[in-house]
């Protein structure tokens, strides 16, 4: 059910932003710092895809947070989705893992920023201001990687090849790394068991692996360096 919070005339002038992520201390802690600035607010919270949107058409925010490791619905996706029905909507994403693998995604996604939980607590609200001022948000780190990126080549010739994964390749590799099986991944992707098998041959034969066990090893290792990082 979407959270919504109460508002009375003096918040009508503030920035209203929806927090969507699947963890209620999450929630709230981005909450309350974003509730601590006298012309900021946090208008709404929603634990998946379909609340998000159901909340974004009531409560009509200024700008949404979102975590892209959602339980059903991938953060991604969402991302696409807000921006293809509403193309004025800041959004920006938030995740555990390692922005050098996921930044230049969720740009491409639509969002205007990415933030890792682990930075959220002291950055959140200079992320939200640099977003809300026009502008795209990254750390100091992945900034000046990211112009050197889009100013180098043209082509993903030197980009590694779990890189050059389309968004839901890396979201099917992800998943067979945290443990599950071809019909859980389809479960929770909502995909036929055929097309995840379609995604597992396309993954062995993108990262040259030559079979599903040597594919199993490869995802998990990727995972515990993404959880490390």
């Amino acid at each position: 059910m979407v959270s919504k919070k109460p508002q009375n005339k003096s918040e009508d002038r503030r920035t209203k932003i929806l927090v969507v992520d699947d963890h209620p201390i999450v929630r709230q802690g981005l909450t309350e710092l974003v509730n601590r600035e006298d012309d900021l607010m946090v208008c709404g919270q929603a634990e998946d895809a379909h609340q998000a949107m159901q909340a974004v058409k009531a409560l009509k925010p200024d700008m949404i947070i979102v975590d892209i490791s959602l339980k059903e619905t991938s953060g991604m996706e969402l991302i696409k989705d807000i921006k293809a029905r509403y193309p004025s909507l800041s959004v920006l994403a938030l995740s555990m893992h390692d922005e050098s693998m996921y930044a230049e995604r969720v740009l491409r996604a639509g969002a205007e920023g990415y933030i890792m939980k682990a930075e959220a607590t002291e950055n959140i609200v200079m992320a939200i201001r640099k977003i809300l001022s026009g502008q795209i948000y990254l750390s100091d780190r992945m900034a000046p990687k990211m112009v050197r990126k889009l100013v180098g080549a043209g082509t993903k010739v030197g980009a590694s090849a779990i890189e050059r994964l389309s968004d839901r390749e890396l979201e099917v590799f992800r998943l067979i790394g945290q443990g599950y099986t071809t019909r859980q991944i389809a479960e929770n992707l909502y995909l036929s068991i055929k097309t995840i098998e379609t995604y597992r041959a396309h993954l062995k034969e993108k990262l040259n692996l030559p079979n599903a066990a040597k594919l199993l090893q490869y995802a998990i290792r990727w995972v515990n360096s993404q959880d490390k990082a």
